[in-house]
């Protein structure tokens, strides 16, 4: 069990039931902090989560869950309204937006190219004497297998190819995972619910720099979000709230699995990645429990990578 730093304190995470948001609540319900977790799920996927849950209230803190659309300001509203009556002379040191609720689509028809991996695989082929049907099959298998060092010669991933990223595609895609950060923030303020030394956190990815195909929707969320950070790092200083973004490395979470193409880009994250593996959600949540003490109080307005290296690292094996 971890040090009580948070005792006494509420924590408010938006995306709480799965990923990166699911992961935090546990490593602050360990350190003594009470949660207010707001989720959008099917009935079947609260079966799953509700053992955490348990987990979560048996640490011993208070723990509230709103399985409701945090985008809504009327659901918003009832939430703090609820909130507001449970923490009494507490206050909430604790905001993290973890929503991955985006449009994962091309912004235009790919073009039929000849793909270097399967020229590849046809040379191989005829260098081994084998059908470059069954050697393609082969590879792919073995690549699925998590042989991530395939990734160049393995079929590429198909994309789809009759609906477009539109105008309300990107609206509603960068209020969801960017904007509405501040929709949040300010209700917590003007509520006067925020502590006197609060933590404000988004998530990004290193789609903000790289073009990755069916990101730009999200990757558009996640800059404007940065620039939201920055704002409420600077303008709501005065008000003790410090605001950072954490930009975890590819990492194994439900909403990578709806990227097209996610199975390679995991790959070339491992290739990439200088300890060999994926970034998990643990790893990111006892950095943003880390930058929530005390100690970390000076830190404000930065965007701070997770991911072991895998950002700088020049190396593909």
């Amino acid at each position: 069990m971890s040090d009580r730093v948070f005792q006494g304190t509420w924590g408010v995470i938006l995306g709480g039931s799965s990923g990166f948001g699911l992961a935090t609540a546990h490593a602050l319900a360990e350190r003594g902090m009470n949660l207010c977790l707001v989720h959008r799920d099917r009935r079947a996927a609260l079966r799953r989560v509700e053992p955490d849950f348990e987990k979560i209230r048996a640490s011993g803190v208070q723990l509230l869950t709103f399985n409701a659309d945090a985008l809504s300001a009327e659901k918003r509203a009832e939430i703090l309204d609820v909130l507001t009556g449970e923490i009494g002379d507490e206050r909430v040191r604790f905001l993290l937006h973890s929503i991955a609720f985006g449009n994962l689509k091309l912004i235009a028809p790919e073009q039929t190219r000849p793909n270097a991996g399967g020229k590849g695989r046809a040379q191989l082929a005829q260098r081994l004497g084998v059908d470059a049907d069954e050697l393609g099959a082969a590879i792919d298998a073995v690549f699925a297998e998590g042989h991530s060092e395939l990734h160049t010669l393995a079929t590429p991933p198909e994309y789809p190819s009759k609906s477009f990223l539109d105008y309300e595609d990107f609206a509603r895609t960068i209020h969801c995972m960017g904007t509405s950060l501040l929709d949040w923030t300010q209700d917590l303020l003007a509520r006067q619910l925020f502590a006197g030394d609060a933590r404000v956190f988004g998530l990004t990815s290193e789609g903000n720099t790289v073009a990755w195909k069916g990101y730009a929707a999200v990757a558009a969320a996640k800059v404007a979000l940065e620039s939201v950070a920055r704002s409420i790092a600077v303008e709501m200083a005065p008000h003790g709230i410090r605001c950072n973004v954490i930009q975890a490395g590819v990492t194994e979470t439900p909403a990578l699995a709806a990227i097209p193409g996610s199975h390679h880009l995991k790959a070339q994250a491992l290739c990439r990645n200088p300890f060999g593996r994926l970034t998990r959600p643990r790893d990111v949540a006892a950095v943003i429990a880390l930058l929530t003490r005390d100690e970390a109080g000076w830190i404000n307005g930065e965007v701070i990578r997770v991911d072991g290296g895998e950002h700088i690292s020049g190396a593909t094996s």
